[in-house]
Parts: C-alpha cells; structure tokens; sequence
C-alpha cells in the first residue's frame, strides 16, 4: 500500500512539473469572455447585450460599463426568482438541480443557484487544491489515507424540480464514485441532519477509519474531535488517527482555534485554508510559508475587486453606484476590497459580502479581511474583522486563554455610544481587565479607532463568557454543524437580543 502513496506522490509531481500556474490577468479575461460567451442567449445575457459585449475591444471595461453591481436581494427580485419557479436561461443555460441555501452570518436564509458547470467548478478546483499538495512536506502514505469531511447533510430538501441543501452537502452528495473510497464518514452518517447524532456516529465509527486530512468549519471540527476523543477514552486524536497531518479550513479565520484545537492533538498538522462558498470555491491555499490563499483564476469565476472606503460603500454595506471598481491586474496589494464574482452559476457582478485584502498580485494571493456587513463604523472606529481577530490573538496571550467566538456591537448607553464584547473563552477573565486591554491594543493598531475614541465613541465594555453558550444560542436560532458561522459584528437591535438571550442561560 505505501507504494501505491508513493505512485500517487509522484504523479502529483509530475502533474505539478507539466503544468504551470496561469497568468492571472490573461486567465481572468479568458474566463470573462467564456462567461459572456456562454449566457449571451439567456435572458439576463439579451438584457446586457452580450453579443455586443463580446466584439469590444476592451471586453473588461465594456463588461464593467453595461453590468450593473447586484447583491442577493437584486438579483434575487429582478432574476433568480424565476429560477425558483422553474423558469431556464434566465442567468445561466438551462435551469437549476440544485439552489445553495447560505447558512453564514446573515439571519434569512439565502437560495444560490448552483448549476451543473458550478459543480464541475468545484470539483476542478478540488483537484487543483490536491495537486497543490506537492508543495507540502507529507509522507508519500498520506495519499492513500481518508479524507473526513465534515459538511452538512447530503440529505437535500427535495422541491418540485430541484433540491435544496448547503454548499458543502451538495458537493459531497455529488463526489465521483472513485473517490467514495476516501471519503468519510460516509454516505449513511452524511445524510444525517441532527448535528448531535451525526457526531456521535462518527466518534463510534473513527476506531475503523484511516483519517490523514480533515476539512471542516474550525469551530465544528474541534466539536467532533473532542467528542471522538472522550467517546474513545483517548489521549489526543493520533491515538487513533496516527497518520493524521492535514486539516483544511474553510472561509473562516483559523488562527483564533488554532491553540485549542492543538489540545487535541500530538502533534500540530499540516493547516490548509480554503474559499469554499455558497457562490462557488473561489481561493486555496497552494503553497507553505504563507497563510494566503491563491485565487482560482481559471476556472468559471471573474473576480472585482472595490476599494472598501466609505465614497464606494454605504451603510448597509452595498456598493454605490458610481463606485471605483477594479479588475485583478488593476487592484494593488494590502488594501481592503469589497468583492464581486460572476460565475458559471448566473451570478453577475456580485456582491458575495466579504472584504479581501490582495497580499501578492503576481501568485493572485488574498486574505479574507471581513464581511461588509461586518465591518463596525457605527460612530468612526472603521473596524474590520481582521482586525478585530488579530486584536483576539493578542488577548489570548495576555491573559493565557482560549477565544474561541466573540461578537460586537455598538449601543447606546446613556444617550451615548459604546463598544460591547461578548467574548467566548476557557476560562473566567474580568470583563473590565478585558475591556482596557481590548481598547488598548485597537488604538494602537487603528488610527481611526483612536480618533473614534476620544470623540464620538465613549466607552467599551466586554464580557468573558463560556463558549459553550454561542453554540446553544447558535443551535437554536441557525443551526449548529456544517457551515454555520457565528457572526463577529451585529446591528444593535439583534445584538441585544443575543445578550438577551445569553444572560437568561445559567
């Protein structure tokens, strides 16, 4: 069997040394022009003259001035919702199989049309992700090992002419037959929809299983290993899973898990970020040395990138009209962007909600900086989730913690405005410790944040609570497992809600 990890070892290798990485601007354009080609003939391709588009000289720029940006509530009012109906062309050639319900931050659930060219995407990009692998120190036997996926169920909700489920259940419920073999926990323990009784039978399955990579939202994975690891009476989990060095994280910061998942281990792994979205996989991670993310240029998605200031950007986090908007040659490094995709699903200048930062144009690396919906300037502080992350870093090494989840909120107290924290941690800490220091390390690494404080922004408070209590309150207003989100900023309204809520439990 090692032999056969090391055929695959080097076909990998010689797959890697026949191709190279595509030029990123001469990729893009390729696949704008495919986009264009394809959906002239739809509704949506008729309406914005495709046709005409496709003779111009500049297909970007003419591309750029015919489309108009939507967001979901756009295209869903103006587009998708025929698509629901089981009208076809009206985006993308013929109709849908599937639709993406979105279970991230946002509180109403969203229906993405996912097309059989998306699914073929996704797939491509999986292969490219296991072929990037080769720039990775791993044993030849890892590639004969097990992959366990821990997405949401496969089970899809089934509609009149369609079927309905999350990203990543959809994308199991479609995995070729030859990967089967790899694939775990299986058919039978994927199509389970309780979170709970999914992990249990995993955790009586894992003594039969061969794991070398896992892929999965951090905060999930964590959940299922502990469980393993109690339910076994083990140690760490390569008591039972020797060979396991890899884990694939997905469209969610994996530093903040990062010391608390290492608990669970004896050794650290192999750590692999991909962009695994509703919308398609957009990014992942191709080479060691860096925590960025190579965009997939080739594959069914033309990227935009708009500069994150408030001339582009209103307050709901919609783009404004009239907004500068950038193709990948044109975008410079270290600047927060809004992101716009159009894809082989029928999206079309899209807003998919996240704020990226290019970390290097040449290999067409980014870093997922926030969402725009999660980006705190109620009174001027212009704090982004990125920040505020690596603000929760230094924090558990202050105060030797754990952080896990944390949501803020800016409220009024007494007729003024202040920043509240809940932060979800191991341990008891005092809030107004906590609060001092929190403020104190986002003045010094946000210069707006500071003027906000000594103006308009009159206080922060922070509470340390048990991380226990975001997932009970995760579990029963969303959804717990699969690719559940905790959201890291709320509007004022829902935050107190939340607090609510979180002070009723005991």
């Amino acid at each position: 069997m090692a032999v056969i990890g090391e055929l695959i070892k080097k076909a990998i290798d010689v797959y890697g040394f026949v191709t190279s990485e595509p030029d990123p601007a001469k990729a893009q354009r390729e696949v704008l022009q495919n986009l264009l080609t394809k959906a002239r003939l739809t509704a949506f391709g008729k309406k914005h003259n495709f046709t005409e588009l496709l003779r111009s000289d500049d297909i970007v720029a003419a591309f750029q001035q015919e489309v108009p940006v939507h967001d979901y509530d756009k295209l869903h009012t103006d587009w998708w919702h025929y698509l629901l109906e089981g009208h076809q062309n009206v985006t993308w050639p013929g109709g849908q199989r599937y639709f993406a319900l979105s279970s991230g931050t946002t509180s109403t659930s969203k229906a993405i049309p996912v097309t059989d060219d998306m699914i073929d995407a996704i797939r491509k990009s999986g292969i490219q992700q296991v072929m990037s692998l080769k720039n990775f120190d791993l044993p030849s036997d890892f590639f004969q090992k097990q992959i366990l996926m821990l997405g949401s169920s496969i089970n899809l909700i089934e509609k009149d002419d369609h079927e309905e489920g999350e990203i990543s259940g959809i994308s199991a419920a479609n995995i070729p037959a030859w990967f089967r073999g790899y694939y775990k926990p299986g058919i039978e323990i994927a199509s389970l929809t309780d979170w709970d009784e999914k992990v249990h039978q995993i955790a009586k399955e894992a003594p039969t299983w061969d794991i070398g990579s896992l892929s999965g939202i951090p905060s999930w994975i964590e959940m299922m290993l502990k469980e393993v690891v109690r339910y076994n009476r083990l140690s760490t989990i390569h008591d039972i899973w020797p060979n396991l060095h890899v884990y694939t994280s997905g469209g969610v910061a994996f530093e903040p898990y990062r010391k608390s998942l290492e608990t669970l281990l004896a050794r650290p792994l192999t750590y692999i970020d991909t962009y695994l979205t509703s919308e398609g996989y957009l990014a992942t991670q191709k080479r060691p040395g860096t925590s960025s993310m190579a965009l997939i240029v080739d594959n069914g998605i033309f990227f935009e990138f708009v500069p994150f200031v408030d001339e582009n950007v209103d307050e709901d986090g919609r783009v404004k009209p009239g907004a500068t908007i950038l193709s990948l040659e044109q975008a410079e490094e270290n600047v927060d962007y809004v992101l716009l995709i159009s894809t082989v699903s029928g999206t079309w200048r899209y807003m998919i909600g996240d704020t990226v930062m290019l970390t290097d144009r040449q290999r067409a690396e980014i870093k997922i900086t926030g969402r725009t919906k999660h980006f705190l300037n109620v009174v001027g502080e212009q704090l982004s989730v990125h920040q505020m992350n690596k603000a929760m870093q230094t924090m558990q090494k202050r105060f030797d913690m754990e952080i896990k989840e944390f949501v803020v909120s800016a409220i009024r107290k007494e007729g003024e405005h202040i920043n509240k924290w809940y932060i979800g941690a191991n341990k008891e800490v005092d809030g107004a410790e906590m609060a001092a220091a929190l403020d104190s390390e986002l003045c010094d690494n946000n210069k707006n944040y500071k003027v906000a404080r000594s103006k308009s922004l009159k206080g922060v408070e922070a509470e340390v609570i048990p991380v226990e209590k975001f997932y009970r309150w995760s579990e029963e207003f969303k959804k717990l497992g699969g690719q559940a989100k905790i959201p890291r900023v709320m509007k004022e309204e829902d935050f107190l809600e939340f607090e609510q809520y979180i002070q009723s439990l005991a």
